[in-house]
């Protein structure tokens, strides 16, 4: 049946409700740690009311006989790093199973008002299992950027490699702690990540340390290496995370939010064993497992978080446009 497309509008949202109903469904198949409130088709229509009314929302609708069987929305973020942007969160696109072409006909139509406006960086979060629905995407000529991840908590937390020592972190950490919070970024812009996203000073850092040690929301930790300490991550309740929408985020889900390891320790089981404290502060805590996420192209990232148990449950691709 022939699939027709139209801007997206109010009278949408309750069909568009029932798709992202059903994806999601789907999608806890294979990631049954999501939450499953969001397969009840009120909750998610909640969710496609949010997307359709943010500000400078817009998308579009498929229809085929009468009936909706797909939708994209998108909104821009107001963010410099990230150029001129549409963004399709987690709740912004939905279609029947096993229908590529109806999604590239939805990005098809709403991508040309987006590009009109001068955006033409476009972001699209998807179900990390739906390969068909990534192709489908990926022959739009976007691609894999970013990938969360999450992780049951397991019952026992191994002791750190030989040499290593795992502790909270003082106050008396905090130069190493500021040093640690450049390196990440200034290994990101390396290559094949580039990432191009601002750079914080050693001294910013240090102040924003100084001022936020003592939060209780945040827990940090310290690795040493003959008395030395070379690495640092950082856990916290996912809600704190605004990266990590209500479908992405498992309910009582920790976050291992911040990790790195100086150049020189890298290859010594440091990364492990911060991703190791994390967890098991997350059990102790009370949560009930660990998520995270990553620039795909850290070759470093990709590599450490799959080995620790992470399982992908949403990519992030993009596009941008004229390049």
């Amino acid at each position: 049946m022939r699939i027709q497309t139209r801007p997206f509008e109010e009278q949408h949202v309750a069909e568009a409700g029932r798709l992202l109903a059903d994806r999601h469904a789907r999608h806890r198949k294979h990631a049954a740690l999501l939450p499953d409130r969001f397969e009840d088709p009120a909750a998610a229509e909640a969710e496609v009311t949010a997307a359709f009314k943010a500000d400078d929302a817009s998308g579009a609708v498929a229809t085929a006989g009468g009936e909706v069987v797909g939708y994209l929305l998108g909104a821009p973020k107001a963010s410099s790093s990230w150029g001129e942007n549409v963004w399709v969160e987690a709740a912004g696109t939905a279609t029947r199973p096993g229908d590529p072409e109806t999604t590239r006909a939805l990005y098809g139509h709403a991508a040309a008002r987006w590009v009109e406006e001068g955006r033409t960086a476009h972001y699209v979060l998807l179900p990390a299992h739906d390969d068909e629905l990534s192709r489908a995407w990926f022959r739009l000529a976007f691609g894999h950027q970013h990938t969360h991840a999450v992780r049951d908590l397991g019952d026992e937390v191994p002791t750190p490699p030989e040499g290593l020592v795992v502790r909270r972190a003082a106050r008396a950490d905090i130069p190493v702690l500021a040093r640690l919070e450049v390196v990440l970024p200034d290994h990101q812009a390396l290559s094949p990540t580039f990432s191009s996203g601002p750079l914080t000073s050693y001294d910013e850092s240090v102040a924003e340390w100084e001022d936020d040690f003592d939060d209780p929301d945040f827990t940090t930790f310290v690795v040493e290496r003959a008395g030395q300490v070379v690495g640092s991550a950082v856990g916290c309740a996912l809600t704190k995370s605004s990266a990590h929408g209500p479908l992405t985020r498992p309910d009582g889900a920790a976050f291992l939010g911040f990790a790195a390891v100086l150049p020189d320790a890298r290859g010594s089981g440091v990364g492990r064993a911060l991703g190791e404290a994390v967890r098991g502060w997350a059990r102790e805590a009370g949560h009930t497992c660990v998520a995270t996420d990553w620039r795909e192209t850290n070759l470093l990232s990709s590599r450490a978080w799959r080995a620790l148990g992470y399982a992908d449950t949403f990519h992030r691709l993009h596009r941008l446009i004229g390049h």
